[in-house]
Formats: C-alpha cells, structure tokens, sequence
C-alpha cells in the first residue's frame, strides 16, 4: 500500500531545518501515521477530534459507510450522535480558549495596492455574531439554505460564518458567475435570502454585482422561485447617491457609508463607482442592518450529519452538482490536512491565491486555517495587476511562509521570466503549493528553483470539491517529491488503480483512480438527488468511489494524476495520458502552455489535437510545427506524435484557472454546442479557436 521506503532516486528533499518543527517529520513517521489511520481510524479520528469542541459526544464507530451500490444505498456517515458548531471551534475557541482574540486572522489585501485592512481573531467572531444576529432578523433558521455572491473580502468570510453560526446551510457562488448561472444554483438550493455587494474590480476591470444579482433575482422570480430579501454589501460605491432606482434606500432602510476604521484605503477615488440599483421591496442594506445589533451570539449545535454547505461543481452534461459537505468529518478533514500538509506552524503567514467562490477558497482559506488558528492573507486581485511582480511584492509585504496557487498561474508568471520574481526576496517562504490541475515538470521546477530558491519543498495536492480536503500529496519535511507527481495518500485514504473491467492493478500501472474507504471530509450526497450522487461515483466501480481522473503508479508506488480519464487517449490500442504529451510540448522553450484533446480517426480509433500557446514574441510557422512534432515523438515514441497542432492565443480557461479541454474537442471535432459553460471565463476565446481551427493533418 505505502512502499516501505522513501524512493532515493530523482528526488527532491525538505530542509533538515523544517524537519526539526514538522508535525510530520520523516518518511518512516509518515508510514506509522497513515497505517494507524487506516488500519484504525476510530483511534486516529478520535484523537483528532480531542483539540476541538463536542457539545455532545459521538456514539458507535467513528466512520460508518457502505460504498457498493449492490448492498444498498450509499451512505457516509462520520461521529453520528456528536454535536457541534464550526463557528464556535473556529471563533470562540480560538479567542476564549486558545488566547488568540489579538492574534491577526487576514490580512485583507485588495485589488489596488494600498486597498488593506487587518482582521484580527476578536474582531472576525465579533463581526459575525452581528451579522448572525442579522441573518435571525431576518427570519433564516437553522437548516435554511443562504446564497452568496460576493467578491474577495472579508465580508465574504463573516457571511459564510454568519450562516454557520445559526446553524444555515450556505451555497456561494464565484462573483464571476452570469445571472444564469446565480438563477440556477439560487432554484436548485431553494435558498431563502441572497448575499450580495455592488461591485468590484478585476484589475482594471469594473464588474457591477449588484446588477448581476438583480437580474438572476428577476430570473427566478420567472422560473416561479421568488427570492424576498437581497442583502447589499457597499463595498465600492460610498455615498448613498450611488443608489439608483428609488433615488436613495427609504429611510427606514438607509445605507450610509462605511465605517471608516474599517474602510481606509478601500475606494479608490480615482475609479468610477458602480450605479447600484435598488429594489425596496427587496433590497436590504448590510452596514444599515448592523447599526445598533449586538455583536453577541449564541451558537446553533448542530449534529455531526446536519449540512454545511452546498458548492456547486459542473458536469461534463447536465446542471451542475450541488456537492453537500456535513459539519464535523469536514471540519476535522480540513483542520488536519491544513495543518499537516502545509505544516502549519504558530508564527506563519499563510497565503492561499484561490477564491472562496471555490472548494480551495472554502477549505485552504476559511476552515482549515482558521481551525488551526492561523494567519492568512486574503486577498481580492489579479497576480498580473498592477504588473506582474504582485504576488511576490505581496510575499514580501506580509512575509508570507506558506504560499498555495495553480499550475495556471505559475505557467502564466513563467511567461515573463525570472526578473519580476526576483525583483523581491521572498525570504520569508517556506513551502510551496499547487492546486486544481496537475502540475508539469517544467513549471514544477520553475516554481521549485526560482520561486522558492531550491529550498522550499513543493506540495503538489489532488484532491476535488467532492472530497472536501486533499487525498493525495506530499508532506514537506517527509515525502521525498518528485516533479509533478502528487506523490501519497493522505491519512485514511486508501488508493486504487482500477482497469475497465474494474480489476485493481498492482504495481507499477496505469487507469482509473479510485477509493476503497471514505475519510470523514468526502461529500455526502449531491444535494437533492442522491441517485445523481450514487451514479456519478459509485455506479461504475461498485465498492469505490470514483474520481473520474486516471493515474499512473510507478516503480516506486508514487501517484501521477493524469487528468480525467476523458482526457486519456486510446490511440492505436495505446492509452496515452493527454498530460503526458502536454508536458512533451510545454518543454519546447517557444511554448507557454499546451492542451492536448482527442479527435476520432477511421483507423487509429482516436488522434491528437493539440492546442498550443506561445511565448511572447514567438511566431507559430511550419518549422516550428515540425520541431513540436519530432520533441513529443522523442520524449514519449512515434505513437504519440501529433495528428493536429494548432495555434492557441489563448485557452479556454473557468474562472478558477481550469483548461476547459471538453471544449477543446468540442473545437477539434467542429461541434458548435458546448453544453454548459457557466465557468467559462472568456467566451471569445473559443469562437477565436473555431475560426482557426486545423481542417487537415499536419
């Protein structure tokens, strides 16, 4: 299961000096570690759940499931009997028990440099206790279920943790999302009240929110689901002439500015502010309905299985899946892999890039670290905004110790060498992070050598919004990590490598990923059909959960994700890895980022088209094709040489940075209908595909 010895060769180590305080300090700790939680994971759970607060305790075994759809319902259920609340574990324990209350929670850090505010532990449980206390104002109760469509802001953080508090389901939605696709999370959850701000900026970009909600509210008022109460954050707009409509909110409803404590340096009076309409019959104030509310709250205790949120994911067809996580296995889940993976220590600065909109935001920026008692940087911008040295003047201004981001974004900074980067120290760093897609070996390295200076070992994690913290990673001071490979299971989970016929593999193999045992953060249901749930995981394999991406294991029992398995190619009766060939081509030093697709061939079953994006400066012509094609055949054997090479300006890419490669073989294969595509960041990028797309081979 886990190799008995750490591989030795082409392989990169932690520091002897982060060895020294690692929660996990070496290999052989690791194995003790993970047997324990497998072989017992009563015990390894159980003494998890010590360092947090149980209003009740749990009875029976710690993780109860049944994974095999041939013996019932599938069913996941993790301290049945125990009560809690998150909000309390990540607040109150931390400021009463813990001696935090003065400790820093964020670092809010905003799209324009100077836009800052501090939050500390005290203030964040003071903030939302009121808003708690707003949210019972308005009739939310226990179980009802609360959307929210905010942008990056610490706003965002007491909102969600307002729901938690009393014990309401929340549902965000990414501040990037269409009307639409707001409308259709907003019916599917049935939510009762929308969370809302009236804009923000993406770089230079005003995006007005306030008018997207209202009209995905005009949207399910004509699908026949009237929402009553928006609630409105003024995060751009200060004056109340900013409201239009009604000309100013009535009086009984005023929204005045924001304090202005906590307001320094946020409105760029240089910028224009968005025209806010109002609605009040629907419209609620959020800075009106704090005045005068007590910032004292008792908590909701919720049972271990009550829900928690609900994050919409899409599928590849259909409606997107309403992922529906439960309070406490996800709270243990993302407290320990938090602090292990990213060895979380008392004095970090914690920086995760990702948006809250997403699992990464949900896990990797509220409840895992706030769990632990960390400090992190929150932060609202682009990493190319103002230039492209932000992120690591960032680093430096905050001396950020644990840094997390995507593939994307360090393919994306790789782009303009290593001057911006070195332009700052980052000193400071400790470990790195990846997250969303598999990392290649070239960026890999690239973040290894010039990002972290060869000293901060790399966790390159998988994991997915449906098993709510990572599965498979290293640990910094005691996996040995080899350049994109997610290398080991996390504790209490058990890896398989399936073939078709749903045989596991042994030894070194290739096919589909699976579990063979839930750990306490996995998804509970797809909320509102179970059947959905049953069929998307675990129809195909009974007795496994299904991830939907293929592996590889290699001689040393290190884990390769490879992508969905849509993404693997049978060519010729060879199952090619679309990752693989991606990686061939990226190594080219003309190409900044590659995304490899299948298309249907008469005879060879499928054949590769790939999608290949230049570095600046660098013309596409038939010499560089021709050395494209002759670097993949060397790196990988005539059978994966490429049938189609085409010229990418750009990817399409979902808002969270993700290649859309379901519609790259829509391009490939000249289908103009996309099926769903609510995380589409940039539309005219794919008709740009289209136009210049390859018709013959090349």
């Amino acid at each position: 299961m886990i190799p008995d010895k750490p591989p030795q060769d082409n392989v990169f180590h932690g520091s002897e000096e982060l060895k020294k305080e690692a929660h996990v300090p070496s290999f052989d700790k690791y194995r003790e570690l993970y047997m324990k939680s497998v072989d017992n994971p009563d015990e390894f759970w159980g003494d998890v759940a010590k360092d947090f607060f149980w209003k009740t305790k749990h009875t029976g075994q710690f993780l109860d499931y049944n994974f095999d759809v041939t013996k019932g319902e599938i069913y996941i259920k993790c301290m049945e009997g125990a009560s809690t609340n998150i909000c309390y574990n990540l607040l109150d324990r931390n400021v009463h028990e813990k001696k935090l209350a003065d400790k820093v929670a964020f670092f809010w850090e905003g799209n324009d440099p100077g836009d800052e505010l501090t939050v500390t532990y005290r203030e964040l449980l003071q903030r939302v206790c009121q808003f708690a206390n707003v949210l019972k104002a308005q009739g939310v109760k226990k179980g009802d279920r609360v959307s929210i469509y905010m942008p990056m802001v610490v706003e965002l953080v007491v909102a969600m943790l307002a729901c938690v508090r009393i014990g309401a389901v929340h549902s965000i939605v990414f501040a990037g999302f269409s009307a639409e696709s707001l409308c259709e999370r907003i019916v599917d959850s049935q939510c009762c009240l929308l969370i809302t701000a009236d804009g923000f900026y993406r770089g230079d970009k005003l995006i007005n929110l306030k008018l997207l909600a209202d009209e995905a509210l005009q949207k399910c008022r004509d699908k026949g689901f009237p929402v009553g109460r928006c609630i409105m954050l003024k995060h751009l707009s200060k004056e109340p002439e900013g409201i239009v409509g009604s000309q100013s909110p009535p009086a009984k409803r005023p929204c005045p500015d924001l304090q202005q404590e906590k307001q320094a340096g946020r409105v760029k009076k240089t910028r224009p502010v968005p025209k806010v309409p109002w609605n009040p019959e629907v419209d609620l104030c959020w800075d009106a309905l704090l005045r005068g509310v007590s910032d004292e709250c008792e908590p909701e205790w919720c049972d271990s299985e009550d829900p928690l949120f609900i994050l919409y994911t899409s599928g590849s067809t259909g409606k997107p899946k309403g992922v529906l996580h439960t309070v406490s296995g996800y709270m243990l889940y993302t407290a320990t892999t938090f602090k292990v993976v990213f060895d979380h220590q008392p004095d970090d600065v914690y920086w995760c890039t990702a948006d809250i909109g997403w699992i990464t935001g949900h896990s990797y920026i509220t409840y895992g670290p706030l769990a632990n008692g960390a400090t992190s940087v929150l932060f609202e911008g682009l990493p190319t905004h103002p230039d492209v040295s932000r992120m690591w003047e960032i680093v430096d201004k905050y001396n950020v110790t644990k840094f997390y981001t995507a593939p994307t974004a360090i393919r994306l900074l790789m782009k303009f060498g290593n001057e911006p980067v070195q332009r700052y120290k980052r000193s400071s760093l400790k470990v790195l992070g990846t997250v969303g897609e598999p990392i290649n070996p070239e960026a890999w390295q690239w973040y290894y050598n010039v990002v972290g200076e060869k000293r901060c070992p790399i966790v390159d994690t998988f994991w997915q919004t449906e098993t709510g913290g990572h599965v498979l990673t290293p640990l910094p001071a005691a996996t040995p990590m080899k350049p994109g490979s997610a290398t080991l299971p996390f504790f209490g989970v058990v890896p398989a490598i399936l073939n078709e016929s749903g045989e596991e593999l042994e030894g070194p193999s290739e096919g589909y990923l699976v579990f063979k045992q839930p750990w306490p953060g996995v998804m509970r249901t797809v909320y509102g059909s179970h059947e959905r749930f049953e069929s998307t995981y675990f129809k195909k394999f009974p007795g496994y959960y299904v991830t939907g991406d293929g592996c590889r294991r290699d001689k040393d029992g290190y884990f390769w994700v490879t992508g969905r398995i849509d993404d693997m190619l049978n060519v010729s009766g060879h199952l090619l890895s679309t990752a693989e060939v991606e990686s061939a081509l990226v190594e080219h030093e003309a190409v900044a980022e590659a995304a490899v697709v299948g298309r249907p061939h008469p005879v060879k079953g499928e054949s590769l088209y790939c999608f290949v994006t230049l570095n600046d400066g660098v013309m596409y012509n038939s010499e560089l094709e021709a050395e494209l094609k002759k670097q993949v055949r060397e790196k990988i054997g005539a059978i994966a040489t490429p049938d189609y090479i085409q010229n990418a300006p750009g990817l399409p890419k979902t808002r969270s940075g993700k290649i859309m490669r379901r519609l790259l073989r829509k391009i490939a294969c000249d289908e103009r209908e996309l099926g769903d595509i609510s995380t589409l960041a940039d539309s005219t990028v794919v008709e740009q595909l289209f136009q210049n797309r390859c018709c013959t081979a090349v």
